[in-house]
């Protein structure tokens, strides 16, 4: 029996181990952690027959070496014990490679289950939830898997496969949101339908240099066969025909903005397609029943709607999905109303870029709660933004100090370092009250690993702080007394 090693006991590290085990593997899953929630998952994978270690790294000295190892996204991929497996031969790919290969058809690997894999620094996770509800809307089996949704090896396990026989129609299409992370590990993926839908500086700890992210992020694209590029984005179009020649391009200016003689674009509130020099301009749908806000929405969708008429998808399906479309949670989420002032979860807002979207995408003046485990970055837009756009800016986690500092350099005092998300909610509601603000937003500018395992976890927390005080303010009134 052949021996496979999974790296990280995650949703997607689970999922590999599980597919593996369906295959015919022997399954060891290690993780450096360890954890009373990682010690029931080791118990009830050992029901399983698979062996979980937890507490320590992988090592390669052993005589009985695996023949794969597979790694979850949020294992580096230059990590010693990796670049050591791949000098001695050992195969090593990620979890999204792993979910590919399983997914093809096994004696027709040409006509494999077509992909559509959306990666970008950010706008990815809407645009893929977008693209899931229109192909969903035109009655296709679709699921939304990756960073986003299911692990994409869940997404294999669902299906019925046979040791020489083809998917057993298991699903239609993937709608995969990748990160770099992820591409980095997947030698072979190539979707039917690539998207790209931003490019800024992001994971630069990981990928070293902007070069190499860039690289890794355009390894996607160049596998896929159809490409679907953001035309607004300044670096991508810096790239333009010459370095993407045959892809759809889209823009939310107009079709004198086009980079090429293909793409789609918004013309009087319309999403319009032209799909090659010759064919005649054709709406598609009124941008305006599109219920999210923001010009980098309307971005996503004109990549949602190019990605589905690429796929064939009527423009009837479309409209249905887009009118329908509540929005993703934690992109500029609306959590409640309290007193006339908006609560906004922006929680995915991990970078500066994003987040000097979500302060441009909600009314003024905003209360911004903002901070965490800071990234490195360019912060120049988003602190003029927060001059524009913030009454102030209550200051959590560990890029507090930091945080107030560029802050009082831009010439910015209006900030209140609070530390924790329990003191900044009441306090934005206090701040909001005083300034006659509309909106409280959570737009952190940062990563949450500093006080949460994940974005999702602290977006929940900052939805049922907003929720208990919009139920019933006056319960906080002790800690506004101590503020």
């Amino acid at each position: 029996m052949p021996r496979a090693t999974v790296i990280g006991l995650g949703k997607s590290g689970v999922a590999a181990a599980r597919l593996l085990k369906r295959e015919g593997w022997e399954v060891e899953l290690s993780d450096g952690n360890t954890s009373e929630t990682l010690l029931q998952q080791q118990q009830q994978l050992a029901a399983e027959q698979i062996t979980v270690k937890l507490g320590q790294s992988l090592e390669l000295n052993s005589a009985n070496l695996p023949q794969l190892i597979v790694v979850s996204p949020g294992v580096p991929w230059d990590i010693p014990v990796l670049v050591k497996a791949r000098q001695l031969g050992i195969e090593t790919i990620g979890e999204m490679e792993l979910a590919w290969r399983n997914l093809r058809w096994r004696s027709q690997p040409q006509a494999s289950l077509p992909w559509v894999g959306i990666t970008g620094t950010n706008g990815k996770t809407t645009t893929t939830a977008l693209i899931a509800a229109i192909f969903q809307a035109a009655e296709l089996d679709a699921p939304a898997c990756g960073n986003i949704g299911y692990a994409a090896c869940e997404v294999a396990l669902s299906c019925s496969t046979g040791t020489e026989t083809p998917i057993q129609n298991c699903i239609d299409w993937v709608i995969a949101e990748i990160s770099s992370y992820q591409v980095e590990s997947s030698s072979s993926l190539a979707p039917r339908i690539g998207v790209w839908t931003t490019f800024t500086p992001d994971h630069l700890s990981r990928h070293q240099t902007l070069e190499n992210y860039y690289n890794i992020k355009a390894k996607l694209l160049r596998q896929s066969e159809l490409q679907v590029f953001n035309g607004d984005d300044t670096y991508l179009r810096q790239q333009g025909l010459s370095a993407w020649p045959d892809a759809y391009w889209t823009s939310v200016r107009g079709k004198d903005f086009l980079i090429s003689e293909k793409g789609f674009y918004i013309e009087d509130d319309w999403v319009v397609e032209k799909l090659s020099a010759t064919s005649a301009p054709e709406p598609i749908v009124k941008v305006s029943t599109l219920r999210m806000v923001g010009e980098h929405n309307q971005q996503n969708l004109l990549m949602a709607v190019a990605t589905a008429r690429l796929a064939g998808i009527n423009r009837d399906a479309i409209a249905r999905a887009i009118v329908e479309f509540p929005g993703v949670a934690h992109r500029l989420e609306h959590i409640c109303t309290w007193e006339g002032i908006d609560f906004i979860n922006d929680s995915k807002a991990t970078n500066y870029d994003a987040a000097e979207v979500g302060l441009a995408s909600v009314n003024s003046p905003a209360i911004l709660i903002a901070g965490g485990e800071a990234k490195a970055g360019d912060d120049t837009g988003w602190l003029a933004k927060i001059h524009s756009k913030a009454a102030a800016v209550l200051l959590i986690g560990s890029a507090a100090p930091v945080f107030a500092q560029r802050l009082q350099e831009v010439g910015y005092y209006s900030y209140h370092i609070v530390e924790t998300m329990e003191i900044a909610v009441p306090k934005a509601a206090e701040l909001a009250k005083e300034y006659q603000a509309p909106v409280v937003l959570l737009s952190p500018a940062c990563a949450s690993f500093d006080q949460y395992p994940n974005f999702e976890v602290r977006g929940d927390r900052f939805r049922q702080l907003c929720l208990d005080w919009a139920g019933g303010g006056i319960q906080y009134n002790l800690i506004l007394s101590s503020l």
